[in-house]
């Protein structure tokens, strides 16, 4: 079993690898594309500007490979922060597409008068509200909280594609899920113990099967 964390110059990568050292799972830092192209899963971090991200990953001639192993070949694919927020079709934070597996956008945290008060970026511990089961969170610990340090965040427009929610002024997208494809908002290598159990599942349990839910997706 290999893990690939993509290196596009977008995150903290040795964090990530360091979490999956101590749950046991082999993992390897590259932009190498033969070593991608190997890969029997795929985690595509980030910290930064979406536009950024787009524009790193498509110099280092990864968007074809990525399209290829996400999209045609299913490979098990976890998206970190940025890489999340990369799932989606476009930003308003920048001007460039996005990798497009997430019928989604990215929107950035917008307050009405009542909660003006609140500081962006949103920055923290903060609880996820599971909408739907999936691998990642098998036996996930109760009330899982996790670490987010974000100014935008996701807006879905399948209800079947939110994996999780949290709230922050409002209710916010913090996971999304799509077959072999899942994302998550928030950084598990820096939420202890709720994150070590994430990747932990993520290298154990999720082979790229997920069937969606859309009846338990979001409240109305």
């Amino acid at each position: 079993m290999s893990i690939v964390i993509i290196d596009y110059g977008m995150g903290n990568l040795g964090s990530i690898a360091n979490m999956l050292k101590k749950v046991g799972a082999k993992a390897v830092i590259s932009s190498d594309i033969a070593t991608i192209e190997n890969a029997d899963k795929l985690i595509l971090p980030g910290v930064g500007a979406f536009d950024h991200g787009m524009r790193n990953l498509n110099e280092l001639g990864l968007i074809p490979l990525l399209n290829t192993k996400v999209l045609q070949d299913k490979t098990p694919t976890l998206g970190v922060c940025l890489g999340m927020q990369l799932f989606s079709q476009k930003s308003e934070e920048g001007i460039l597409s996005g990798l497009g597996w997430i019928e989604a956008e990215t929107r950035r945290f917008n307050f009405n008068q009542e909660q003006l008060g609140l500081k962006v970026p949103h920055m923290g511990w903060n609880l996820i509200n599971l909408k739907q089961p999936h691998p990642v969170f098998t036996d996930m610990y109760e009330e899982p909280r996790f670490y987010f340090v974000h100014s935008y965040h996701v807006v879905c427009q399948q209800r079947e594609n939110i994996l999780a929610t949290s709230h922050y002024g409002y209710e916010f997208v913090s996971a999304v899920a799509r077959e072999n494809i899942v994302g998550v908002q928030f950084h598990p290598e820096k939420s202890h113990k709720f994150g070590m159990k994430l990747y932990r599942n993520f290298a154990e349990n999720f082979d790229g099967t997920h069937e969606s839910y859309p009846l338990l997706a979001v409240a109305e």
